[in-house]
């Protein structure tokens, strides 16, 4: 047992995605902590199975995913929390070696504060969303400005940042790492594998309420920390709020002209997407899928930040956005 690492995975009705994410804890030599959200699919059942220490969130209170993770931390702190934590999601399975690749990285750099990895999808090719996910999942090692909830860091800086903010639907992982720069730190990916992830996505709904999930995001940290997903909500703004609000107000006035310069628009940008993408290293018929997407994407992240707004309006609790 590594007693200097803890790893805490946070999971709702998972299955057999949980078995194989316990399974790869066992496998490192850590001690886990899963915590359940609600889980109605005999996930619970798959984590004693497994010997992991378990938490069950209150269902009365709305889940997050930094809700979790905190409790996870909160489970750990009675015994005494370890050196390092890392946390992954139910989905992921754990990498072998990666941990003791963490853990030299931070021991070997004080100045960094979070450290990464690459997360893998399992079947990239079995869906265009399964590949799009693949996609945005692979970025350049290095320093970096934020990272995604499979990370790792010092116990100790965790406990000064107060953990995740529980109040953050999503991307409250980026949150926590722009916070962990304001102290001077850095979060740095390295170039290896750190979890291998299974998003099993086979339908356009659940891609589109996943693109909702981070437009809600894009505002909620945004709000937060003024510059960051800057870029993102200027673009959703322009391709999903502005341009299509204009063209139905002017095709109301001129007909059809309008839709058309419209497309004509949506198509540019889609190409000039679909180039990036083969100058990135895509296939010719997967860099035009994924522009598709990206074009497409601009309509649920416009939908996302909306509902955020009218939810700040109303003064509404921030609920999970699930898309499977």
């Amino acid at each position: 047992m590594n007693a200097r690492v803890a790893v805490i995975a946070i999971g709702r009705n998972e299955g057999a995605r949980l078995a194989a994410c316990l399974a790869s804890i066992a496998a490192s030599g850590a001690h886990a902590v899963y915590v359940d959200s609600g889980s109605t699919d005999g996930s619970l059942g798959i984590a004693r199975a497994a010997g992991a220490r378990i938490v069950e969130l209150d269902r009365t209170a709305p889940f997050t995913a930094a809700r979790a993770r905190n409790a996870g931390v909160a489970a750990l702190r009675e015994e005494g929390l370890p050196e390092f934590l890392q946390f992954v999601d139910g989905d992921c399975t754990l990498e072998p070696g990666w941990l003791d690749a963490g853990m030299a990285a931070l021991d070997a750099d004080r100045g960094i504060g979070i450290v990464t990895g690459w997360r893998r999808e399992i079947t990239p090719d079995a869906t265009l969303y399964n590949a799009m996910a693949e996609w945005e999942w692979h970025r350049p090692a290095g320093d970096i400005a934020a990272c995604g909830g499979d990370m790792m860091l010092r116990s100790a800086l965790f406990e000064s940042l107060g953990g995740f903010d529980g109040a953050i639907i999503c991307s409250e992982d980026e949150d926590l790492c722009l916070r962990v720069r304001t102290r001077g730190l850095r979060v740095h990916r390295l170039p290896r594998i750190m979890t291998r992830h299974d998003i099993a996505m086979t339908r356009l709904g659940q891609w589109w309420r996943r693109a909702v999930r981070a437009g809600h995001g894009f505002a909620e940290v945004g709000d937060r920390h003024p510059g960051h997903f800057a870029g993102e909500r200027r673009r959703v703004r322009l391709w999903g709020v502005a341009l299509p609000g204009a063209t139905l107000v002017a095709a109301g006035i001129w007909g059809l002209a309008p839709l058309l310069g419209a497309a004509a628009l949506y198509g540019a940008s889609w190409a000039r997407a679909a180039r990036n993408l083969r100058r990135g290293g895509q296939s010719h018929r997967r860099a035009i899928g994924l522009a598709g997407l990206l074009v497409l994407s601009k309509f649920p992240n416009a939908q996302g930040m909306l509902t955020y707004r009218l939810r700040r309006l109303r003064g509404g609790e921030m609920r999970l956005i699930e898309y499977r």
